[in-house]
C-alpha cells in the first residue's frame, strides 16, 4: 500500500519556522556626548533653591533688594520653576 501524502510531507526534513522579520528600522543616532547635561542640572536646580532661600530670607528679616520686591509673589514661581527646569534637565541625562 502508498505511503499517503500526508507521510512523506512528514518525513521531510524541513526548517523550522521563522516569523517574518520587519523591516530593517532605521536607528538615530545617539547625540553627542552629554557631560553638560548633569552641570547644568545641578546649578539651575540649587539656583532656584538659592533663589527661593534668599527671598524668604530677605523678606523676613526685612532686607530690601531692589528687584526681589518689586517681584514679589513671583519669586516663589522663579525659584519653583528654576527647579522643574532642573528636573526637565534631568531626564536628558544618560
Amino acid at each position: 500500500m502508498p505511503e499517503s501524502k500526508t507521510r512523506k510531507s512528514a518525513t521531510i526534513k524541513t526548517q523550522p519556522y521563522k516569523a517574518s522579520e520587519p523591516a530593517a528600522v532605521k536607528k538615530l543616532k545617539a547625540p553627542g556626548s552629554r557631560q553638560w547635561v548633569p552641570p547644568t542640572f545641578i546649578t539651575v536646580g540649587l539656583l532656584g533653591v538659592i533663589w527661593l532661600v534668599v527671598y524668604y530670607l530677605t523678606a523676613s528679616v526685612g532686607i530690601t533688594i531692589p528687584y526681589f520686591t518689586d517681584l514679589a509673589s513671583w519669586n516663589v514661581l522663579i525659584g519653583m520653576g528654576l527647579m522643574a527646569a532642573s528636573f526637565g534637565i534631568a531626564t536628558l541625562w544618560k
